[in-house]
């Protein structure tokens, strides 16, 4: 348990989860809702340090009846995006890209993995994160990993706290479509964001 908690801080350290304990208003997530126009689709997103190869952080995308990310413990901020309980609302396409980009660092990458769902999994991976509740710093992996394994056709994802063995569980997967995301920037996530901010 002790080498578990040890990894676990490590992902702290490189990848920037961390609670942030912002809670958008009602009106705000309403306003904000982004609509998907393809199909209900779940994207796990693994962060993974390119000096070591070792799993930083976990999240996940649910596009279903609205696009929403699942982003526990992350280090994601921004004023324009509404957040309630580490649930990121209207995760448009740009916002996506976004989220990717502010990860992606010369020191990681950001690996997707896209997988076809029925409307009525993304709807139960909808309101299984917005019942989560905000996620400790470190329990990135295992958060995702819970989630995932309560949604119809995944129970057979073991929880655990290693982003990367996560990514090996998920791409076990015969339906999923990986692709992976690399920059050469340097800094960490809240560096990335906030010279988004300061070029608005």
């Amino acid at each position: 348990m002790k080498r578990i908690l040890c990894v676990a801080l490590a992902c702290v350290a490189l990848a920037g989860c961390a609670e942030k304990g912002k809670e958008s208003s009602a009106e705000e997530i309403q306003s904000a809702i982004y609509r998907p126009v393809d199909g209900p689709k779940l994207t796990v997103f693994t962060m993974v340090n390119n000096r070591s190869g070792a799993g930083a952080h976990s999240a996940i995308l649910i596009e279903g009846s609205q696009s929403v990310l699942f982003d526990p413990a992350g280090s994601f901020f921004h004023p324009k995006v509404p957040e309630r309980a580490d649930v990121l609302y209207g995760m448009s396409p740009n916002w996506v890209n976004i989220y990717k980009s502010a990860h992606a660092r010369s020191n990681f990458r950001v690996v997707s993995q896209e997988i076809p769902v029925t409307a009525a999994q993304a709807e139960q991976a909808l309101q299984l994160a917005q019942s989560s509740g905000p996620v400790p710093s470190a329990f990135c992996a295992s958060a995702t990993s819970g989630l995932l394994q309560q949604v119809e056709g995944f129970e057979n994802i073991r929880s655990g706290f290693y982003p990367l063995k996560l990514m090996e569980q998920i791409e076990m997967r015969p339906d999923v479509v990986s692709t992976t995301y690399r920059e050469d920037d340097s800094g960490n996530v809240v560096d990335a964001v906030r010279v988004l901010i300061e070029q608005e």
